[in-house]
This record gives C-alpha cells, structure tokens and sequence, in this order.
C-alpha cells in the first residue's frame, strides 16, 4: 500500500481534506477531523480504481494525521 500526503483544514463548518502529490482532484470533508479523514481516503481509492495507477506520481509521502 502506497503513503499519500494528506492536508485537513478545519474551516467555520468542518473540515475539508485533500491529497496532495495526487494527479487529479480528490477532496473530502466531514463535521469532525476523522470523517474528513475517512471520507478523503475513500476519494482516493475510487480515484485509483477509476483511473489507475498513473494518478499516483511516484513519491513517497507521509499519510494524513495530527501533528
């Protein structure tokens, strides 16, 4: 399984998460930090599945979490 960087913002209605180092658009979103999370990882295995493994460019990143 490959590492995706993932960006949370939190925004006045929740929180919206994006990868990065991702081609395409790919965004998530959720009332708490951990749908955000959860829907943006689900983005992303339905970006993968629909359009392959060219979508992914090739670096290593760190996934999505507090820090």
């Amino acid at each position: 399984m490959r590492r995706i960087k993932i960006i949370i913002e939190k925004h006045k209605d929740g929180y919206v998460a994006y990868p990065i180092s991702l081609k395409g658009v790919v965004v998530g979103q959720g009332d708490t930090y951990e749908k955000a999370l959860e829907d943006v990882r689900s983005a992303i295995r339905f970006h993968v599945k629909t359009f392959g493994k060219k979508v992914l460019d090739g670096n290593d990143t760190v996934e999505g979490g507090r820090g």
